[in-house]
């Protein structure tokens, strides 16, 4: 029997978790993976055949570079297309070819992507263990306490019996939350037109909490079918818009940008040893708020983590456990120049 083949050049470097491209001896781009790809929010199509400068702009001297190794670690590198990334950059030779080089662009936002997202999985089935179980617990009694109340009301203690009522209300609906979350029942997958929800989506934003903002849209108007969950979509889009709005509420400029755009190439493993799912569908909520607070950002949908004084942390962590139930992943960063919070969902195709 023949032995099979070794995987190609080409799917190991598309493989790589990390951004790389290849630069000829002529400093144009030969090749460009995926990451990279995502990282600079350009195609490897596009870029192929440019000069390096002309995608990004290199830190150090050029004389520094030219067929040289060289790194610059915490660099900031402005992507020519729009904005600014801290990224450590390192530039080596390539062995027995004289004049090609390899660059790897290495961010923080990069092993978020691709480490984290495992991570943010165990720790979400932790806490829905953990927050079932407290609402099974939690429910029965604040049912008894309700109805003791109204039996004291009845004797003419309205005022206090109201307060206790209103409190066990309020808790009832925390409660009530927390059982969304714990909810493991597999979504309905079916490929859907993303438009018409997103549209939607939008039109609820504006006709309630998102009055006082602008709401743009950035479509990309070829876009394929997804496969995704009607409700799970629109459930996850409105309480991004719903966090940016709250983000912004003293903000007279208060602007919300819906994107979509087709990524091809991005693929993910949804856990180790698995093989990487292509997620090319890309739907960005991009909002001009001063963004996470340095401390969190890295955990922002771990569960009961919350950046709002008055908030119980369970929001993002249910968007991004319906994003994982549709096979996708979440990511956030901020991006751009000036810098705006971006919430970027990657989601399956639902048709070839």
């Amino acid at each position: 029997m023949a032995e099979k083949a070794g995987p190609s050049f080409a799917a190991l470097f598309a493989s790589l978790p990390i951004a790389v491209m290849v630069i000829d001896p002529q400093g144009r781009i030969a090749f460009a993976n995926a990451e990279c790809e995502t990282l600079l929010n350009l195609s490897e199509r596009a870029m192929r055949g440019l000069p390096l400068e002309s995608v990004i702009t290199p830190p150090g001297e050029p004389s520094r570079r030219d067929n040289q190794g060289f790194s610059a670690f915490d660099a900031e590198i402005e992507i020519v297309r729009g904005g600014r990334v801290m990224v450590d950059y390192i530039e080596a030779r390539v062995p027995d070819h004289p004049g090609w080089r390899s660059i790897t662009l290495h961010t923080g936002a990069t092993s978020r992507r691709m480490g984290h997202s495992v991570d943010r999985a165990s720790a979400a089935r932790a806490a829905i263990g953990a927050a079932a179980m407290l609402a099974h617990e939690i429910k029965n009694p604040l049912s008894g306490i309700r109805g003791a109340a109204q039996l004291l009301a009845a004797d003419g203690s309205e005022e206090l019996t109201t307060l206790i009522t209103t409190e066990v209300d309020r808790i009832a609906a925390l409660i009530d939350r927390m059982q969304d979350f714990t909810d493991t029942r597999p979504l309905s997958l079916n490929p859907e037109n993303v438009y018409p929800l997103l549209d939607h989506a939008r039109r609820v934003a504006l006709a309630g909490f998102a009055r006082h903002v602008v709401i743009e849209e950035r479509f990309d108007p070829s876009l394929p079918p997804v496969l995704a969950d009607r409700d799970a979509i629109l459930q996850v889009v409105l309480n991004l818009i719903k966090n940016a709005t709250e983000a912004m509420r003293d903000q007279a400029d208060a602007r919300i940008t819906l994107a979509t755009a087709y990524r091809h190439g991005m693929a993910v493993s949804p856990a180790p040893g698995r093989p990487r799912q292509p997620l090319p569908i890309e739907i960005c909520v991009i909002d001009n708020g001063p963004g996470a607070p340095d401390d969190i950002a890295e955990h922002l949908f771990d569960p009961f983590v919350s950046g709002k004084p008055e908030g119980q942390g369970l929001g993002l962590a249910m968007v991004d456990k319906l994003v994982r139930d549709m096979g996708g992943i979440i990511q956030y960063a901020r991006e751009g120049s000036p810098p705006q919070s971006v919430f970027r969902i990657l989601l399956p195709r639902g048709s070839a």
